[in-house]
This record gives structure tokens, sequence and C-alpha cells, in this order.
């Protein structure tokens, strides 16, 4: 039995704020909201990007969450979004509120890439698609 790639789960001080904002920074449409705003799906095409606050329960069970400074480097995981124009997908970013981390620039391997972070401090990554030779 195969494991298919279900959801990057996005914990979040407020639910409804986050996919407000993901939603008009990167163009993502609402799956669903629960109605307790305590759980959110975001449709990216290939899975899900889902949002939960971080007081959550199972926060409690696996020792809680440790959210990212706006100043401080990168955490071991970033979200990726992959657009034909980086530059406008970046300034449109940058205008629904992501924090500019660097501008998009060309990548030695052909790859345009800049870095912007979400409302709570999560590193996202803005890249063109790479094309295999």
């Amino acid at each position: 039995m195969e494991p298919k790639f279900a959801y990057i789960t996005v914990y979040c001080k407020d639910v409804t704020k986050s996919v407000d904002f993901y939603s008009k920074a990167f163009g993502l449409k609402v799956r669903r909201i629960d109605n307790a705003r305590k759980w959110a799906e975001l449709d990216t095409g290939s899975t899900t990007l889902a949002f939960t606050p971080l007081e959550q329960h199972e926060t409690a069970i696996t020792g809680g969450v440790q959210t990212a400074s706006k100043d401080e480097p990168r955490h071991n995981v970033e979200i990726s979004f992959s657009y034909q124009d980086v530059d406008a997908a970046y300034e449109h970013a940058v205008r629904a509120g992501a924090v500019s981390v660097a501008k998009p620039e060309e990548k030695k391997w052909g790859q345009k890439v800049g870095y912007v972070r979400d409302i709570d401090g999560v590193m996202i990554r803005l890249g063109s698609y790479v094309h295999e030779p």
C-alpha cells in the first residue's frame, strides 16, 4: 500500500486571518473552513494546505508548536509555490501583506526564486517552474 501525500498543516494564530491572507496573497481557493474556525483547507491543486490554531488539541500531544520570528533564520520547512511570473507573484504577495525576505533572482540552475514570510512568520518560497532539459 503506497501512501498519498495528504496535506501540509500550518499552525497559526488566527485561522480566518491566515486563510484570508493566503487566498489574497497567493490566489489559493478555500476548500473548506469548519464552523468553529479551528480547521481550514486551501486547494493548491496537487495537495491541500491546511490551517489550525497554535493551541489546537493535538499540539498538547505532540509537544507544542514553535512559531517563527520574522527576523530569525527560516525553520527546517518552507512552503513553496510555483508561478509563471515570479516577479508579479512576489509583488502581489507583498502588497497583500507578506513580509519581503528576498526579491526574486535568477539561480544558477535556471530558476527564478524569491522569498516572503506570511503573517505568522512562515517562510514561503516563490519560484518559477523548473524545466528539465
